[in-house]
């Protein structure tokens, strides 16, 4: 009796303690687990958004995350309200072991449409703490965040930096699309310098017929968000090639 007892105990905390992460970002919404996923087969796209440490750095006179936290409440309202979008964000959390912190990568907001006030909102609750890992947020992004849905998948990244979890972000994506046709993904590279970093990201973008930009100020890297965004700034959404 007192080792079930202390199995649901467990369970309970367990759940106490998913609710109370979910809280802190807003995103706690039973309703986005029972959408039928599949009656749409419109693009879904999910921001996946850098808050390592390193956005802390001013960049004319402002911090970088406050550059991107401006910018998104600029685009969010001209998505269209029928387009399906959610957000991931990293390095928000240092954790106890460079494993921990190398595994900080969460959903904070659902992909579900209409979601520009929410996405909006959790971004809010995010600081920007830890490492920047890149690889890891997209295998999670990929293997869980689009699970459901069917038609084409359309990633948008930003990262002030490169990879620094041992990971490679390009080796990834190259031996995804070998399996995988219907993911593609946007780097925005903000304020990157070092040469080998942006080869990694444009490679990441290229090799899934994505879109590259090096952003270098506030005004690129809104040039950059609108560009990716375009497709979904109608109801039947469609990627533009340049």
């Amino acid at each position: 009796m007192k080792k079930i007892f202390s199995l649901i105990s467990i369970t309970l905390l367990i759940s106490c303690g998913l609710l109370a992460q979910s809280a802190q970002y807003g995103v706690y919404n039973p309703k986005t687990y029972t959408q039928n996923f599949d009656s749409d087969a419109g693009e879904r796209i999910l921001f996946i958004l850098d808050f390592s440490n390193s956005m802390t750095e001013t960049l004319d006179g402002a911090r970088k995350v406050d550059h991107m936290l401006n910018t998104m409440k600029e685009i969010l309202p001209k998505i269209n309200p029928n387009a399906w979008v959610g957000l991931r964000v990293y390095g928000h959390k240092m954790g106890f072991t460079p494993i921990e912190a190398c595994r900080a990568s969460t959903l904070i907001s659902p992909i579900m449409k209409n979601n520009g006030e929410h996405v909006n909102f959790a971004l809010s609750k995010a600081k920007p703490r830890g490492m920047t890992p890149i690889t890891y947020s997209l295998k999670q992004a990929i293997k869980y965040d689009f699970m459901g849905f069917k038609g084409k998948k359309h990633i948008i990244l930003l990262t002030d930096g490169g990879e620094n979890c041992d990971e490679s972000p390009c080796t990834f994506v190259m031996n995804l699309i070998k399996i995988r046709k219907d993911v593609t993904i946007d780097v925005i590279a903000f304020n990157v310098d070092n040469a080998e970093d942006l080869d990694q990201l444009r490679c990441t973008a290229l090799v899934t017929s994505g879109r590259f930009y090096n952003a270098r100020t506030a005004a690129e890297l809104l040039n950059g968000f609108n560009n990716s965004i375009d497709s979904a700034k109608r109801v039947e959404a469609k990627i533009i090639s340049h």
